[in-house]
């Protein structure tokens, strides 16, 4: 029963700490922020015959370059939080070839899926149905 008080006093501490966004656990791990104008490469390997990877660029007005295999173009990007969507808005084919052309609309359809994003070390992994990790480019 001596204990009651002692419980009661911890639990608001507790309570109180949480809403200022204090942990009584040990000091807060801070998250890094969306890489807003960093250019992201896809970490895979190049296609046979080929240097490109598919790459990104977000802005923080919801524009995103969207670069595949072969096409191009524009798009928009609605992040908050965690969250993040990205659509499409007006791609060009580059002359690609048939196989390009299958991946781009395969990496199109699972950027087009995304629901959420989060930093795994330095590598920012979009996720959705299918996981994609981009590299922030080091040039």
């Amino acid at each position: 029963m001596v204990l009651a008080p002692f419980r009661t006093a911890v639990l608001a501490l507790a309570l109180l700490a949480s809403a200022f966004g204090l942990s009584l656990t040990g000091p807060a791990v801070a998250q890094k922020p969306f890489p807003y104008g960093a250019e992201l490469r896809l970490d895979a390997n190049p296609m046979k015959g080929s240097k490109r990877l598919p790459w990104l660029q977000f802005s923080e007005n919801g524009s995103v370059e969207i670069d595949l295999w072969c096409a191009s173009g524009q798009g928009n990007a609605v992040i908050v939080d965690r969250s993040i969507t990205i659509v499409p808005t007006g791609l060009r084919n580059n002359q690609c070839s048939q196989q390009q052309l299958e991946a781009d609309k395969d990496l199109l359809t699972k950027l087009m899926q995304v629901t959420a994003w989060r930093w795994d070390g330095f590598l920012l992994v979009l996720e959705g149905p299918d996981i994609l990790r981009w590299r922030p480019a080091s040039n």
